[in-house]
């Protein structure tokens, strides 16, 4: 059955591993400029962060558009091994009828689904691995100067989540496949469940995976959570609870009367903002018991979050895999 795999399926490898090596060298060539001149910038910075902000790490010989076409590429690779190698896996054959051949021989359903489906899954999981290793290598700079490897956007494309995204995108349009019986429907289908479950998870469940920490502080000191921490809310919130976030635009109506005052003497109407000190008002604030505060997830829980996506992904795309055999055992081709 290796064998079969192999031959019905040798093309297609091979022209994968013609775009992977293509993809590889130039992330390769553009990391390897960012990472000399982020050395550059260490070594002339001393570490200082101040100055480090005010540099940038990308060379001038790699434009932002390449930058963005890289990324996309790691967005869409798991998308596009589920509509055009999982979706026929099942489809094509029961379309085309070689089910009608393959499946009475004396090689059981079982044995024949779980060779394609096993190097199938086998190699999507290695191919959104080695994409998200090289974006991984490439965005390391940035992370570093930016901090934003936790947020969302760089979050779904390092570290072990793509190949989640991989085998699940597989699974899924395996599964649909084996439900349409038709190539086309279950590629739509593969496509709009797996960005739509991606959707779902980044907005609505990935943010509640560990309770977020609230850090309250003194207004008239400032907080910034440190590392790469993914940032939720900032802002003030009053002894009776009333939260405002940041921005004078929102700020200023709910300032005690004494504290508008002090506003308006210290920095003019909030329109004719004059730029002084706002020290005055932020100690008014706190004598009336305001506070300064901050809820995000810390930094040290990136890769536990890495690993909890990943997990929800892989048992969704078991459960999709463990659907299709029941389905392909008990449905007449």
């Amino acid at each position: 059955m290796t064998w079969l795999v192999w031959r019905q399926y040798r093309a297609p490898g091979a022209i994968a591993v013609v775009l992977l090596g293509a993809f590889a060298a130039a992330m390769l060539a553009g990391g390897v400029q960012i990472a000399s001149r982020w050395h550059s910038m260490l070594a002339s910075c001393s570490g200082h962060a101040a100055c480090l902000q005010q540099q940038q790490p990308l060379p001038p010989l790699v434009s932002q558009s390449v930058v963005d076409a890289l990324l996309l590429v790691g967005i869409g690779v798991p998308a596009v091994l589920g509509m055009l190698v999982g979706a026929p896996l099942v489809a094509h054959e029961l379309e085309s009828r070689t089910s009608d051949f393959a499946w009475v021989q004396s090689v059981t359903r079982t044995r024949w689904l779980a060779a394609r489906i096993g190097w199938l899954m086998l190699a999507a999981a290695a191919c959104g691995g080695a994409v998200a290793a090289l974006i991984t290598w490439w965005s390391g700079p940035s992370n570093m100067l930016n901090v934003n490897a936790f947020r969302p956007g760089q979050f779904d494309i390092q570290g072990i989540v793509p190949v989640g995204y991989a085998v699940f995108a597989m699974a899924l349009g395996i599964a649909a496949g084996t439900v349409a019986r038709r190539t086309l429907p279950a590629i739509a289908v593969a496509l709009g469940g797996f960005v739509a479950l991606r959707l779902v998870i980044a907005d609505f469940v990935r943010p509640h995976y560990m309770t977020a920490v609230t850090h309250y502080y003194n207004l008239t000191s400032s907080f910034t959570p440190p590392g790469q921490a993914w940032l939720y809310n900032q802002g003030a919130v009053s002894t009776t609870g009333q939260v405002v976030p940041q921005g004078w635009g929102d700020l200023y109506p709910a300032l005690p009367a004494a504290c508008q005052r002090v506003f308006n003497d210290t920095q003019g109407p909030p329109s004719k903002s004059g730029g002084s000190s706002l020290n005055p008002v932020f100690s008014c604030l706190r004598a009336h018991g305001w506070r300064g505060f901050a809820t995000y997830q810390p930094a040290s829980r990136y890769w536990p979050f890495q690993s909890i996506e990943t997990g929800i992904f892989v048992v969704l795309a078991a459960a999709l895999i463990a659907g299709t055999f029941v389905i392909v055992r008990r449905r007449d081709a």
